[in-house]
């Protein structure tokens, strides 16, 4: 059997994902459509970039990640149904939006997380010192998009970037020394909104993994905010890297966090971090074990 995964190149998790699959499958994977017996569609958004005669003789499975059903596009989900004989999703709260679309198998599985890219780190002091922050500070991150439109000012609404603000002024009352820690593309409207509030902040864009796993470690607190999503993965990471996190509760976040550790915007308060749980619920995704649940998932559907 060799595997075909869709391509991306967008510089987004699936691109690392794609990209350790290979590293680690290559006996039963191939970068080229026609020698392969069963195509992964690992980014639905441009199926239409692959053949359809071969989607059509071929054994497929799609995977799915969140459905926004305010801008959702049925017929195009539809075109594509046609040539899927089976489902993937990273959570079981995608599984059920999906549920309502398919009648066709689905199978949910969070994407691995690479322990070897995401661990914790032990001296937490000198990481300070080499990034120049002090011990008092009070560090809150957020690594992820939440700006969007051609002027890049407009707040990507599901991500819950104005949750976050509110979330930060808050916090803010109880942590004098409160500055937050932004990474990834398109964080204008954060940041935007962080100097309005004279809260600093600092901005690291396109980060390397290395560094990534180190902005983790520093963090007091990491916050996710989102009104819709399908992991994030941002969950498993600090959840392997033992950073505490405060999740509204979305994609994976129960299946990974203790149920104290999720919230909704009125209940913030109440809301407590549980590193020991979230750690132990990632284990089961970690490398190898995380990977070979897909490779089970995907060697059970061309069988059948």
């Amino acid at each position: 059997m060799k595997i075909y995964l869709s391509k991306i190149n967008e510089s987004w998790i699936i691109d690392r994902i794609r990209q350790e699959w290979f590293e680690n499958n290559r006996n039963i994977s191939t970068k080229f459509i026609y020698k392969s017996d069963v195509i992964w569609i690992i980014s639905p958004w441009l199926w239409r970039n692959l053949p359809k005669t071969q989607l059509a003789k071929k054994k497929v499975i799609c995977s799915h990640y969140h459905f926004d059903f305010d801008i959702f596009d049925k017929k195009d989900f539809y075109e594509l149904d046609k040539y899927v004989d089976e489902y993937h999703v990273i959570s079981n709260k995608t599984k059920d939006q999906l549920r309502t679309l398919t009648n066709k198998k689905i199978t949910s599985i969070p994407f691995w997380i690479n322990q070897k890219l995401f661990f914790d780190i032990n001296n937490k002091s000198q990481l300070r010192k080499e990034f120049g922050f002090i011990e008092k500070d009070f560090l809150v991150g957020s690594f992820q998009r939440d700006t969007e439109g051609s002027d890049n000012v407009s707040p990507k609404l599901i991500k819950g970037p104005d949750i976050f603000i509110e979330k930060i002024r808050e916090l803010k009352l109880t942590h004098e020394n409160l500055k937050v820690v932004l990474a990834g593309k398109r964080r204008n409207y954060i940041i935007k909104e962080l100097k309005k509030l004279d809260i600093p902040h600092y901005y690291f864009e396109m980060v390397d993994t290395k560094t990534l796993n180190k902005l983790y470690n520093l963090l007091d607190l990491y916050l996710v905010t989102s009104r819709i999503e399908g992991g994030p993965q941002a969950i498993l990471e600090c959840a392997i890297t033992k950073t505490p996190i405060l999740s509204t509760d979305v994609g994976v976040a129960g299946e990974i966090l203790h149920s104290d550790s999720l919230y909704d915007p009125e209940n913030f308060h109440k809301a407590k971090t549980n590193v020991d749980y979230a750690y132990n619920s990632s284990l089961r995704h970690k490398l190898p074990e995380g990977m070979n649940l897909f490779k089970d998932m995907i060697f059970k559907f061309y069988e059948n």
